[in-house]
């Protein structure tokens, strides 16, 4: 590998850039810079570049390598050049960054590849970023990684591979989504022009708090959310993923996923967030680490639009009123649980497609429309909120089974309500402490 030619200050860095040399080293921290535009087949090595606006400016081939790239936390720390015509591959490599990472195609692009091994975003505010995708009933949040197809042509292919991606901490959440990947999508949020093809998105510890107002109905944000028009062959939560703020999504998922695996805790902290929530196509989903959600509204899992072939959870919890356990709107194949799924609230306000709605703290609901092959939970379905049903099935299920039970513990409660006839339904053990333990309807 050629040495680098190392600089040390702005004058140092211009010159470089300028030179024609492949391979650049920062010494140290440079301060003062405008915003660099990186030439063809150029790489950055180490140090630190400090902005007061924009940062680093990619164009094509370009490689980032044990970069940090500081700006302010409501700037773009790194972005690309929409007037080349192929981006080549772009390189983040062990990168660090304050401000938004923001990778498109629009205007003149029309291929490239995106390359992320190693990415930590310590802090990024984007709410006031203007351009959002629609669907649902909502518009949603940018990230402090975004990397988007915009172009309305479906001939135009970008592919990545996002791997290890970090953003954010406890103490300063991202302001906004954390990891956003999309495609070209329609007002109805379907994917309808160029796609976004990932071959993998593997997340580390995700903190992000939206900073949406309250009883704000049409915007929510993510912290890991595969928008429309977004083709991922695996997506692997391998850190916690945590949200603080009103609409914050934990995972959610618009686009086209084959497998979606979570390996560490899923955590939503504010009123009306979701654990998971799909309106997009899964095949398989495994979600090996508990969900817990915390607040009003706030609920475990949903099945609200698109299809879910298989859905596997380690445990769901939710407190708060009106936060719903899972519920299932959409037909699927087997839905089960190894441990407990448990709501502890009742009656409350709660986000629904762009529509604040009552909801109460069901542990599982299995909505008109909704079908499920086969349910199967290892643990208990419990609640323990007043007036509230611990299961509800007004759909169709192949085959139901509790290990544990069924239980409602709160006062005029039932444990539940189905309508129809529920294969397994009678060798569950059922009981409600202050209602009845199973209310058939027509």
């Amino acid at each position: 590998m050629r040495s680098p030619t190392q600089v040390t200050n702005v004058a140092e860095l211009a010159e470089a850039l300028e030179s024609g040399v492949r391979e650049i080293g920062i010494e140290g921290t440079i301060t003062g810079s405008p915003m660099i535009t990186i030439p063809p087949g150029v790489t950055l090595r180490g140090g630190t570049l400090r902005f007061g606006a924009k940062g680093v400016r990619l164009t094509a081939d370009n490689t980032l390598d044990g970069v940090t790239v500081l700006t302010a936390d409501d700037e773009v720390a790194i972005l690309n050049d929409t007037g080349v015509g192929d981006m080549g591959t772009l390189t983040l490599r062990d990168v660090r960054a304050v401000g938004q990472v923001l990778l498109v195609a629009e205007g003149a692009i029309r291929a490239g590849h995106v390359q992320v091994e190693g990415l930590w975003i310590d802090r990024a505010d984007v709410r006031g970023r203007s351009r959002r995708p629609h669907g649902f009933g909502v518009e949603a949040l940018q990230g402090a990684l975004t990397v988007w197809n915009l172009q309305a042509d479906p001939a135009v292919t970008i592919t990545a591979e996002l791997l290890d991606v970090s953003v954010g901490t406890a103490v300063t959440p991202v302001r906004g989504s954390g990891v956003f990947a999309g495609g070209h999508g329609n007002w109805a949020g379907k994917g309808d022009g160029g796609l976004l093809r990932v071959s993998h998105l593997r997340t580390g510890e995700i903190h992000t708090d939206g900073g949406i107002p309250e009883a704000t109905p049409d915007l929510i944000s993510g912290g890991v959310f595969v928008i429309s028009g977004a083709v991922v062959d695996q997506v692997t939560n391998a850190g916690p993923t945590t949200t603080y703020g009103q609409n914050d999504m934990v995972l959610d998922n618009w686009g086209d996923v084959a497998t979606w695996t979570v390996t560490a805790p899923v955590t939503s902290n504010g009123p009306s967030g979701i654990g998971f929530v799909n309106f997009g196509t899964i095949d398989s989903l495994d979600v090996r680490a508990p969900i817990q959600t915390n607040g009003k509204g706030a609920r475990g899992f949903n099945l609200y639009d698109g299809s879910l072939r298989e859905a596997r959870f380690a445990r769901v919890a939710t407190t708060g009123d009106g936060s719903v356990g899972i519920q299932v709107s959409k037909p699927m194949g087997v839905l089960s649980v190894s441990g407990d799924v448990t709501t502890s609230g009742g009656e409350g306000l709660s986000l629904v497609k762009g529509v604040q709605v009552l909801l109460k703290a069901v542990a599982l609901s299995i909505k008109p429309g909704g079908e499920v092959e086969r349910i199967s939970v290892g643990g208990t379905i419990a609640t323990r909120g007043d007036g509230v049903n611990a299961v509800e099935i007004a759909g169709s299920v192949g085959r139901f089974e509790v290990g544990g039970g069924i239980r409602a513990d709160g006062k005029n409660s039932d444990a539940v309500h189905v309508t129809g006839n529920v294969p397994g339904l009678d060798s569950i053990e059922l009981h409600a402490a202050d209602g009845r333990s199973l209310v058939r309807t027509s």
